[in-house]
């Protein structure tokens, strides 16, 4: 059994998942909208994870049981990871951070727009995102909308609201996958 600092419910949430990188690695899972391989962790998210860091914290997600790895149907020698229900209801948190980001962090508003978008629509929304999560990684039923088009739209929105000369990364689809604005998908 893992030596464990408190039992204060704060401490022991911070110790599942709090640095930097598994929070990245979760988010990319919850926004990018599907299942992630460990390629797809390493070559879309902004920050630029290092290999050895990204496997180290997969494995830690793994055994804490926020993400699932499973084979890939549509190639053999690779793996897929999913989010668990644990990692799913942890949208509201993921909310919450985007709102307090939004208000004292100063981020790009591109990068806001989904944040701002699961700020506006509440405990409503978060719902339906996790269902629409349970979807994609637990085999649900799909919900009748889509969140992470809603999110889409915010996103896409503010990229056309700002364009400017300069190339910028910014996600092509709702998949995760990024390219620079100007270029072909």
């Amino acid at each position: 059994m893992k030596l464990r600092r408190s039992g204060c419910p704060i401490n022991l949430t911070l110790e599942t998942f709090g640095d930097r990188w598994s929070l990245i690695i979760l988010r990319d899972t919850m926004f990018g909208g599907r299942r992630r391989s460990f390629r797809s962790y390493l070559t879309e998210s902004l920050e630029g994870i290092a290999s050895n860091i990204l496997s180290d914290r997969l494995q830690r997600l793994t055994a804490s049981g926020l993400l699932t790895r499973s084979a890939d149907p549509t190639h053999k020698q690779r793996v897929v990871y999913s989010l668990t229900e644990q990692a799913i209801e942890l949208v509201p948190l993921m909310a919450f951070m985007g709102s307090w980001g939004i208000r004292h962090a100063h981020p790009s508003v591109e990068l806001s727009a989904r944040a701002q978008v699961l700020e506006d629509g509440g405990p409503q929304l978060w719902t339906e995102f996790m269902d629409e999560l349970r979807h994609i990684h637990l085999g649900s039923p799909a919900p009748l909308a889509s969140a992470l088009a809603k999110m889409e739209a915010a996103y896409q929105a503010s990229v056309a609201g700002h364009a400017c000369d300069t190339p910028r990364l910014a996600p092509a689809t709702l998949d995760g996958s990024y390219r620079t604005n100007g270029a072909a998908p």
